[in-house]
């Protein structure tokens, strides 16, 4: 009985989505931008499922939740139905590609450049004091925050120091049960199709509830366009001050939320 819940809470998942994009197409502005994150809400469950092959690899599993929540953002606000796939054909992998992107800007296997090198100091002070102020380990991202630097050059420099262990995604890994060995990527590929909508559009709800049109432009100038805190600024027209203050509170909500 399990595999048939699973058949129809996976057809319901679909089905739910695809009313959605539809209503999102025919809609503009704040409308559109409603059942946008209505398809997210719907889809949240996937997105973590994908984040969760990655767990254990040496980046903390909040910082990867949160890469792949927003790949799927990405997913909603870039799927082009005209294409001939289904969403989740497109969003997985989108999805799987920004964690493997935040990866493969996180390891090498050389010596790291010179701008890694000089950070390095910066970002063991930066820990230390946050470790102090927060009572208990920064993320990468509130370091970055802190120093006004881009996230992977901050888990870069924490790769030099040894307090990250990447591993080649393209790996062979032990034999499974079945007797065979598979590379990380394609087991990642792999989604637990189980249907939760109604927890993800609380958790969701609750995140979009607190961030408003400005915030989600810092949040995407930031992480994906990689812009400096002063940058940021000039885009939106505060001080780089009050940047770093919005990025600390946003960072905050989003674990807070998605994490209930």
């Amino acid at each position: 009985m399990v595999g048939d819940s699973t058949a129809i809470g996976d057809a319901r998942r679909r089905a739910e989505t695809a009313r959605l994009l539809a209503r999102a197409r025919a809609s503009r502005g704040e409308t559109r931008t409603r059942y946008e994150n209505q398809v997210v809400a719907v889809n949240m469950r996937v997105a973590g499922d994908v984040a969760r092959r990655y767990h254990g690899r040496g980046v903390p599993a909040d910082d990867l939740d949160q890469v792949a929540y927003l790949g799927l953002v990405k997913a909603v606000r870039g799927y082009d139905p005209t294409m001939g796939d289904d969403f989740l054909s497109y969003a997985v992998p989108t999805v799987r590609g920004e964690i493997r992107r935040y990866f493969r800007d996180s390891g090498w296997a050389v010596r790291p450049p010179r701008s890694v090198q000089e950070v390095q100091a910066q970002v063991m002070a930066a820990e230390a004091q946050l470790l102090q102020e927060l009572g208990r380990t920064p993320r990468p991202a509130e370091i970055a925050v802190r120093l006004d630097v881009p996230l992977t050059l901050v888990l870069d420099a924490q790769s030099a120091s040894g307090c990250f262990t990447p591993v080649s995604l393209d790996v062979l890994q032990p034999a499974d049960d079945e007797g065979e060995g598979a590379a990380v990527l394609a087991r990642f590929g792999e989604i637990d199709p189980a249907y939760a909508s109604a927890e993800a559009r609380v958790a969701l709800a609750a995140v979009l509830d607190t961030l408003g049109e400005r915030d989600r432009r810092i949040l995407q100038l930031r992480f994906f366009e990689h812009l400096t805190q002063a940058q940021i600024g000039e885009e939106v027209g505060v001080t780089q001050e009050q940047v770093s203050r919005l990025l600390t509170g946003i960072l905050r909500r989003l674990r807070r939320q998605l994490a209930a």
